[in-house]
C-alpha cells in the first residue's frame, strides 16, 4: 500500500513539474489605432501589458520576455532624482537604444504613434502625454 501511495505522489509530482516547465509565449500583433491622447489611456493600452498597471515591470506579458521590463517608477531615481525627459523621448522615438531592451522586444512607440496620428503634432502630443504620465509614476 505504501508503495502505491509513493508511486501516486511521484506521478503527481512529475505532472506538476511538466506543467510548470511550459514557457510563456507572446503573440505579436500590430498596435491597434486609438484616438486616445491621454498619457494614462495610452499607457493602459500600450505599456501596461509588459510594464504592469503600476509601472514596476510586472505586466502579464513580462514572464514571456527575454529581459524583465524596466521598472518605470524608478527612472528618476536612476537619474539622480530627475526624470530625464529628453532621454525618455529619444528612446520612445527610437533615436537612442537602451541596452536593457535587448533584442528590440520593446516597440518604438514614436514611429507607431506617427503611423496612427493624422499629424506630427498629434504624435508629439501622445509622446508627451505618455511621458508626463510616466513621470507622475515616479517613486517619491
Amino acid at each position: 500500500m505504501m508503495r502505491v501511495i509513493r508511486f501516486f505522489y511521484l506521478i503527481c509530482g512529475a505532472g506538476v513539474l511538466l506543467l510548470s516547465s511550459q514557457t510563456a509565449t507572446i503573440k505579436e500583433t500590430k498596435a491597434k489605432p486609438t484616438a486616445a491622447i491621454s498619457g494614462k489611456d495610452l499607457y493602459r493600452e500600450y505599456c501596461a501589458v509588459c510594464h504592469g498597471g503600476n509601472g514596476r515591470g510586472d505586466g502579464p506579458a513580462a514572464r514571456a520576455l527575454k529581459k524583465t521590463p524596466t521598472d518605470l517608477t524608478a527612472i528618476a531615481k536612476a537619474n539622480n532624482g530627475r526624470f530625464p525627459e529628453a532621454t525618455f523621448l529619444a528612446v520612445m522615438r527610437g533615436e537612442r537604444d537602451i541596452p536593457a531592451h535587448g533584442s528590440g522586444e520593446m516597440p518604438i512607440w514614436g514611429s507607431i504613434f506617427s503611423k496612427m496620428s493624422p499629424t506630427p503634432e498629434m504624435t508629439q502630443t501622445r509622446l508627451h502625454g505618455l511621458m508626463n504620465y510616466i513621470e507622475e509614476m515616479q517613486a517619491k
